[in-house]
């Protein structure tokens, strides 16, 4: 598949995926005989991951540093693949660190918007 294609597959930009490839986040692409890449469903698969990892916040460097080291020749190296659970499981952390200070911020604004709800019917009352 073409680049428009991977890129409503994946639900990332074509400049995104442009980047993506040129940073070395992506294997490279196979190229037809114009020259175009030709997108496969491993490809699309591997967007998707770098998105789902975007899409958590995690950092873009991280990001860059967790496919550099999938798609380096040792990949399969239990070293290299600890390194990539290190990562992973440190972000796993960060995120749920996120989401407790998420879950504050939704409860303050709950019992603020109690406390409104409850003037406004007292004032409406």
């Amino acid at each position: 598949m073409r680049i428009n294609e991977a890129s409503a597959r994946s639900g990332l930009t074509q400049d995104t995926i442009r980047f993506y490839e040129k940073s070395g986040m992506l294997a490279p692409i196979r190229r037809d005989a114009r020259g175009w890449r030709v997108f496969s469903s491993d490809d699309i698969d591997w967007l998707t991951t770098l998105e789902r990892l975007r899409a958590t916040g995690m950092p873009l460097d991280n990001v860059k540093r967790f496919a550099v080291s999938a798609h380096a020749p040792d990949s399969d190296d239990p070293q290299e693949r600890a390194q990539r659970l290190a990562l992973l499981e440190q972000h796993a952390v960060t995120l749920a660190h996120r989401q407790a200070e998420l879950e504050a911020c939704k409860h303050f604004l709950d019992h603020k918007i109690s406390l409104y709800r409850t003037s406004l019917e007292v004032t409406n009352g």
